[in-house]
């Protein structure tokens, strides 16, 4: 028995080592599975953030097209790295409506004249109160609405180069 407890400190390092280094070499999954997708919009009717763009509702999302669903905000400095991709999505004839969250009119104004507008509509989060029903974790996030107003895939993050043939897929796939 004093034989056994003289090692089992060894045994007891040695094993959270073992444990330790398996989660060091397994592969991370980075992707974030929102339990949203499949389901419909929540019901909303926001009033327009931008001066030359109408507001956004939830009715205006089942269009019969898929299209794309960002949340943005005019302070956000990957909402500003993003915009590059959104605009090169709107020339390759996606349909892309946003939601400003926490934002004045003013500022989206001035967000978009920097840096592009490639949307349709945009409404005016104040609250958070959709993006929060949305389970939007932050700014920016993405989202592929299919025809119906479903949910068909969100892209947390802002959307970089590589990212952008994911979700032209997902844009087809939600045909």
């Amino acid at each position: 028995m004093r034989r056994i407890l003289i090692w089992l400190p060894l045994l007891l390092f040695v094993a959270f080592i073992g444990l330790f280094a398996s989660g060091l070499f397994q592969p991370d999954d980075r992707i974030i599975h929102s339990r949203l997708v499949g389901q419909p919009l929540p019901a909303f009717d926001l009033p327009a953030a931008a001066s030359d763009r109408p507001g956004l509702s939830s009715e205006a999302m089942t269009s019969g097209q898929p299209r794309l669903l960002n949340i943005f905000a005019s302070w956000c400095v990957p909402c500003m790295v993003e915009a590059p991709q959104l605009m090169a999505l709107k020339q390759a004839g996606v349909a892309i409506d946003a939601i400003a969250i926490r934002d004045a009119r003013s500022d989206v104004d001035a967000f978009l004249a920097r840096n592009g507008n490639p949307y349709q509509r945009i409404g005016l989060d104040a609250r958070s109160a959709v993006q929060i029903a949305l389970g939007s974790s932050g700014v920016p996030e993405t989202f592929v609405i299919d025809g119906r107003g479903r949910i068909a895939y969100q892209h947390i993050g802002e959307i970089r180069a590589d990212d952008v043939p994911t979700i032209l897929a997902r844009l087809e796939d939600a045909r």
